[in-house]
């Protein structure tokens, strides 16, 4: 298979986590007979420095025309950098909010992934973090709360404000098939978040779900109310496989599970449309402090790379060979500075990056 795809290395350690992950890439492609070609394209900062604006005409082009996007990092120093002296719209962060409303990109995909070797990292009692733990947060990207119409306005003396959440059958429709394809990638299992008890919209969305979870009857479904689901991530996180929620919902229960797994370091995420196409990053930052010095942590851009092998290519064996060399280089005691712990032997991003992409072999 041809694989074409444009590489944003953004800002900060992008440029050094992406080089690692297309080692990575690379290395996989050459095992199991692929070819890659990379476009590297301007975002960000580094697109201001350039084009005066965080994303051109160009860049989107490009990106459309590729079959998906490997991205870095984007931002600065919001204290030091003179990005952040320009107008909002006009700042690196505004190149990614651009991007993903030209790709449609309504489908957020964050793994939460506690390995067994960094068990001591994760924030939970042994109990519950014993054998580790491994969920796909599947959040509705582009509707919801957050797109709907807003007002403020004051009555009676009285500051009012009103936010609207909104979303209709085809949103949810499109968002749960999503779920429902991806859990047939793993372990089979999809919990629907809502709040049904309260929400018209949350009774819409269950009712869709339900709809949906007709045509994968080899699929598990379970509906858990947002409260009890907040709840159950801090209780037994190793219950769930595929949680399938609204964008607010979404947003906070995300960031509740990367905490859990002990370190953004190691977190993947991806944003699809609803073809194969798909854009790919780590969720940490740019971290523009630690740049240039060899000692970010690739892991977070590699397992991007891996599910972009995954959602975006159907090439599942090869994402698992890359999600074992990482498990590998980690069980042998490789770490990063971030990730360091006693008795275990620190590197860098290079050394990380190289370690892994030896450690791909096939099943």
């Amino acid at each position: 298979m041809h694989l074409n795809i444009v590489c944003i290395p953004g800002d900060g350690i992008g440029p050094e986590i992406v080089t690692q992950a297309k080692a990575v890439l690379d290395r996989a492609a050459a095992l199991y007979g692929h070819e890659i070609t990379y476009k590297d394209i301007l975002m960000g900062g580094a697109s201001i420095d350039v084009h005066g604006v965080p994303l051109t005409q160009e860049a989107i082009a490009d990106a459309k025309a590729a079959d998906a996007v490997l991205m870095g990092s984007i931002g600065g120093d919001t204290t030091r950098s003179p990005w952040y002296k320009l107008p909002p719209e006009k700042r690196p962060e505004a190149g990614l909010l651009g991007i993903r409303k030209a790709l449609n990109l309504f489908a957020n995909l964050r793994p939460a992934i506690l390995y067994e070797e960094l068990a001591d990292a994760c924030p939970l009692r042994g109990e519950v973090r014993r054998g580790g733990f491994d969920m796909m947060i599947m959040r509705e990207l582009t509707g919801g709360l957050y797109f709907g119409e807003r007002k403020s306005y004051q009555e009676n003396g009285l500051r009012h404000a009103v936010d609207t959440l909104i979303y209709n059958e085809a949103e949810i429709r499109r968002i749960a098939v999503k779920g429902f394809e991806i859990a047939r990638k793993r372990k089979k299992k999809v919990t629907s978040v809502d709040k049904a008890n309260v929400l018209d919209s949350s009774r819409l969305w269950r009712a869709v779900v339900e709809e949906v979870a007709a045509d994968y009857p080899d699929v598990t479904l379970e509906h858990m109310l947002v409260d009890n689901c907040a709840m159950q991530l801090v209780k037994d996180p190793a219950q769930f496989d595929v949680i399938l929620t609204e964008n607010m919902f979404g947003d906070i229960l995300s960031d509740e599970a990367s905490m859990v797994t002990g370190s953004i370091g190691m977190l993947a995420s991806a944003s699809l449309n609803d073809t194969k196409f798909g854009l790919y990053e780590p969720s940490h930052g740019s971290a523009p402090d630690i740049a240039g010095q060899d000692i970010a942590n690739p892991i977070a851009t590699i397992l991007s790379a891996s599910m972009m092998l995954r959602y975006s290519f159907d090439l599942d064996a090869e994402a698992d060979a890359i999600d074992r060399a990482v498990k590998e280089v980690l069980k042998e005691g490789w770490r990063t500075a971030d990730i360091m712990s006693p008795g275990c032997r620190q590197t860098g991003c290079r050394e990380m990056g190289r370690l892994i992409a030896e450690h791909i072999t096939q099943k």
